[in-house]
């Protein structure tokens, strides 16, 4: 079994044109935050949104537009201070955004993600202090029927030890009791950042505790901005495993790895995504795997 496809709008040029493309081709996920696209990649998602409600959404809280920060320091919810800081996690402003965000897609949101909740934390003990709180809020929101679920989307915290699912989850125990909200953790996974996958193959660390914990597990950047397609060329696919193309060993080994439930891509045409569909479409083995990561943590 392999990781099913979704949309991720952070590097969409076109979000509506790229999410007709996506829901065309089958994916029934579409990730988007209220900073991409300049502010506009939530509102411009909704029509689409509404003409697909089979289609599931998921947003964040944390990072905003200066135009989404003038409407929250006019609600009284970001002082004028935190609005120039570009990013906040305050209970306060956490609820607010879910409530913006459920305007601005027609729709509470299956997931809000905290945005990199490690920016501007710098020990476990910091980054929790700001993290439970802010789990509190998500809690009453998804209460109050402006979310379905939360999670936590980071880019580093979860590859360095600054945050672990055990803590993550111990927090969501905390803020909700034993029925919290808690569904998924966001990471960015490829075969550039690769030691949760390397740490996976050996059945250990936040992919194997992520599943154990019934986590959901979204990998971010599976092609490293597709930077990644120009390292791994057909030569380096056939040595590293003979048959396999560069796609499938960059795309299929992440999709395959243990506890990956959705990978996020920013494909926008259905040539893309019939590639993309191929390549995660038969799994790529245990021993296959551990030789492609293997080679590229050496």
């Amino acid at each position: 079994m392999t990781a099913t496809l979704a949309l991720g709008t952070y590097r969409c040029r076109g979000v509506a044109e790229s999410a007709k493309a996506a829901v065309k081709a089958g994916v029934d996920w579409i990730d988007t935050a209220p900073n991409y696209q300049h502010g506009q990649a939530e509102r411009q998602l909704a029509p689409v949104l509404v003409a697909h409600p089979g289609v599931r959404v998921s947003t964040k809280a944390g990072f905003f537009s200066k135009d989404r920060a003038s409407e929250a320091v006019t609600a009284g919810v970001l002082t004028p201070a935190q609005a120039e800081q570009g990013h906040c996690l305050e209970p306060a402003f956490v609820m607010w955004q879910t409530v913006r965000s459920r305007e601005e897609l027609r729709r509470a949101a299956d997931i809000v993600f905290l945005h990199n909740p490690e920016h501007g934390c710098h020990t476990p003990a910091e980054l929790e202090r700001s993290l439970l709180p802010a789990f509190e809020a998500l809690e009453e929101s998804c209460a109050r029927g402006f979310a379905r679920g939360y999670g936590v989307a980071t880019w580093s915290a979860l590859h360095t030890g600054l945050m672990t699912v055990g803590r993550l989850m111990a927090l969501a125990r905390l803020a909700g009791g034993p029925h919290h909200h808690l569904r998924t953790i966001q990471l960015p996974l490829s075969l550039v950042q690769l030691s949760p996958l390397a740490e996976a193959v050996r059945g250990r660390g936040v992919l194997p505790e992520a599943e154990d914990a019934g986590l959901e597990v979204f990998a971010s950047a599976p092609l490293h901005g597709g930077e990644l397609m120009s390292i791994v060329t057909p030569s380096v696919a056939e040595q590293l495993v003979p048959g396999m193309t560069p796609l499938r060993v960059a795309l299929g080994t992440v999709a395959s790895s243990p506890g990956v439930t959705r990978i996020l891509l920013s494909a926008s045409t259905p040539e893309h995504w019939a590639d993309a569909a191929a390549a995660v479409s038969r799994p790529v083995t245990a021993p296959q795997i551990r030789r492609i990561v293997d080679a590229f943590s050496s």
